[in-house]
């Protein structure tokens, strides 16, 4: 469905005093997306994420490298592309004077779609996304978690073949998160592409069959979440957490106890296959942490490793 190779983008920046220079944003990826999988891009900010979606989106033009989506060039058949996809960007877009019904009627009239197939569109998107007793309602009246469910609706009022997603949750509680997982994954089942980006860990895990790691514009791992798990982690993790100024002096007691030893400022973490065999360990030589948790690996310790824990601007 979708096919890159060695694909870059780079920007012209301009300084105050009017010289220019080349920033690339992504710096020759190769990724491919099979039809009917949920594919995830995730990455730190300014990862190159954003302006990946976008050339797949036929928003912003390669600037080398090879992209095909359903075969074709974005350069070339961007029109014919763009009626094959939805979008769902990561800010609602959606416009206020109108209500929830005719927010989907405006859109689907967009795409050039006959009115009667357009009203037929907008019940079916409604039941879908639970929104039918909001069909008259003003957007302004919407809750976050029913916004991003009309957002959803809207991005599919064409049938896309392929769904992308940028931050589908951001911003929503743990049950409107929840509500919107349920959707994607029936339209998964139903035979749709899904092409997202996520801030959360956990959703990566829950949604996407295969994904890939960025960072400074190349992509750093790829798989599924437990093939790099399984990679890049150890079964389990323990955390413990001694008093202040206690954990870093703490750390080459236990290095020898685990695979690797972070050092964070409020607790160690010793990645380990057996999280309590190593716990045991640790109190066995006399140490005697203030709180200690067991847990099994995520994405997330997959994600800070490859990426760093510095925040980037």
């Amino acid at each position: 469905m979708i096919m890159a190779r060695g694909l870059r983008k780079s920007f012209v920046r301009r300084a105050r005093r009017g010289e220019a220079s080349e920033f690339e944003a992504v710096r020759g990826i190769d990724v491919d997306v099979r039809r009917g999988e949920a594919f995830g891009f995730l990455g730190p900010n300014g990862a190159g994420k954003s302006s990946t979606m976008r050339m797949i989106c036929c928003v912003s033009p390669v600037s080398a490298g090879e992209l095909r989506i359903f075969g074709l060039d974005p350069a070339t058949h961007g029109p014919q592309i763009r009626a094959r996809i939805g979008v769902c960007p990561q800010e609602d877009t959606l416009d206020t004077e109108l209500n929830v019904w005719e927010n989907l009627f405006v859109y689907g009239r967009y795409f050039g779609l006959p009115r009667d197939v357009v009203k037929g569109r907008i019940e079916e998107l409604l039941d879908f996304v639970q929104l039918s007793d909001k069909a008259r309602a003003k957007v302004e009246d919407l809750s976050g978690g029913m916004k991003r469910r009309l957002t959803i609706a809207r991005s599919l009022i064409n049938r896309p073949e392929i769904l992308i997603l940028d931050e589908p949750t951001t911003g929503l509680d743990p049950q409107a998160r929840h509500v919107i997982w349920d959707r994607l994954f029936r339209l998964k089942q139903q035979g749709v592409t899904l092409v997202l980006t996520t801030h959360y860990m956990d959703e990566a895990e829950q949604l996407a069959d295969r994904l890939v790691v960025m960072d400074k514009g190349v992509i750093v791992a790829e798989g599924s979440p437990r093939e790099l798990i399984e990679q890049y982690s150890t079964r389990e993790v323990a955390e413990i957490r001694f008093g202040p100024g206690e954990n870093e002096p703490t750390a080459p007691k236990v290095e020898d106890l685990a695979d690797r030893v972070e050092v964070l400022p409020d607790r160690l973490l010793l990645y380990a296959d057996d999280g309590e065999r190593t716990l045991q360990d640790v109190l066995a030589r006399g140490l005697r942490p203030e709180t200690t948790l067991v847990r099994r690996a995520t994405l997330e310790d997959v994600f800070l490793r490859l990426t760093g824990r510095t925040l980037v601007d």
